[in-house]
């Protein structure tokens, strides 16, 4: 199912201007690059699209990715995303989220060239394996390692010294909530989300911090259009309205989880989808 272009919104095409609603915050963004996977004239990525977005409404930005030429480029974006509202150019980090040790050290940079941190975004997820017999334990802890444990020692890194009032943002997936494909750890990995982002919500709760989840659906990406060369019913699959999502709205979601505009909601997951989990026949 195509993204119909002339259907979308300014924000859903990723074209609205910034309104400040970010500004002042210092933001880490672990997932902040970009792959292509092959795909000619990709759309843009949830990690990139986030990372403009936030630059745009004026957080200052640690961007992490475990390929730096992408965070790269996602860096030079963002600085002319930003340019009118931040002093400094974003910082970069190289790091492995499936790596304890280089997510501390992630942490730290981030922390210290931002003086400081009231924000982080985690959207970082690898899938692995398939079906129960095709699904080894490696490919089980390889997947959990980088969708639930990285999650967890980065918000664990981050909350010894993120301010009182800060926010952070899991990205997890409608395969969470539904059957999309075979990919049971994939699966199993991102419905282990809800249960760290409600406990981390509740402990973090007496310090302002508040925790919640933005649940994807069918989106289009490079991976969203890689996902549907190989599985040609996820392309065909009815959404409510009518088309996958972009990246953006993706982003946006987040932008607002993160912003003062949230300030009473911990604790959520913010499907976003199109209809498809709550409206399906």
């Amino acid at each position: 199912m195509p993204t119909i272009a002339h259907t979308l919104t300014p924000e859903a095409r990723g074209d609205a201007p910034g309104r400040g609603r970010l500004a002042g915050r210092k933001i880490l963004i672990v997932g902040a690059g970009q792959q292509s996977y092959g795909i000619e004239d990709p759309p843009v990525g949830n990690g990139r699209a986030i990372s403009r977005l936030l630059s745009r409404e004026g957080a200052q930005l640690a961007l992490a990715d475990i390929d730096a030429g992408a965070v790269q480029q996602t860096a030079r974006q963002v600085q002319i995303e930003g340019r009118a509202v931040l002093r400094q150019a974003p910082l970069e980090i190289v790091a492995d989220a499936g790596e304890p040790a280089q997510i501390e050290r992630m942490l730290d940079e981030a922390d210290a060239g931002l003086d400081g941190l009231d924000g982080l975004v985690v959207n970082v997820g690898i899938a692995g394996g398939w079906g129960l017999d095709h699904t080894s334990a490696n490919d089980w802890d390889r997947v959990f390692a980088v969708n639930v444990r990285a999650h967890y020692l980065t918000c664990k890194h981050a909350l010894a010294t993120m301010a009182d009032g800060g926010a952070i943002v899991l990205t997890s997936s409608i395969a969470a909530l539904m059957p999309a494909n075979e990919v049971v750890a994939y699966h199993s990995s991102k419905a282990a989300l809800t249960g760290l982002c409600v406990w981390l919500a509740k402990h973090t709760a007496p310090k302002g911090i508040r925790v919640n989840t933005v649940v994807p659906g069918l989106i289009d990406t490079s991976l969203g259009r890689l996902a549907s060369n190989a599985d040609p019913d996820r392309a065909q699959r009815p959404v409510p309205l009518g088309r996958h999502g972009t990246a953006w709205e993706i982003a946006y979601a987040t932008a607002f989880l993160l912003s003062s505009e949230a300030s009473y909601i911990t604790g959520h997951s913010l499907i976003v989808d199109g209809g498809l989990l709550a409206l399906r026949s």
